[in-house]
């Protein structure tokens, strides 16, 4: 039987929580709020599994280019191309 590829394949240790980390209050994360042309991190909230973006765009930095219902627009280069995400607000941290 040959073994499964799925999206979280070799992201053990990419996906995984620290100790101090699971006490954050994830509701908190879920209501912020973006705006336009916001530069915002792409990280990857492993207890919510809707609107994850794909793991190789873990740690990634990317431009808020619209909202779509609760989720929002990310547009980020990815190579010489410009690729646009939809993720949640769970997964995503403004730039300082």
């Amino acid at each position: 039987m040959r073994r499964s590829r799925g999206s979280r394949s070799k992201t053990r240790y990419k996906l995984k929580k620290s100790v101090r980390e699971t006490r954050t209050n994830p509701i908190t994360k879920k209501i912020q709020k973006f705006n336009e042309n916001d530069l915002v991190h792409i990280i990857i909230d492993p207890s919510v599994q809707k609107g994850q973006p794909h793991p190789r765009f873990h740690g990634k930095t990317g431009r808020v280019v619209d909202g779509r219902g609760r989720a929002y627009i990310v547009e980020i280069n990815d190579g010489k191309k410009a690729k646009k995400l939809i993720i949640r607000p769970e997964h995503l941290k403004i730039q300082e």
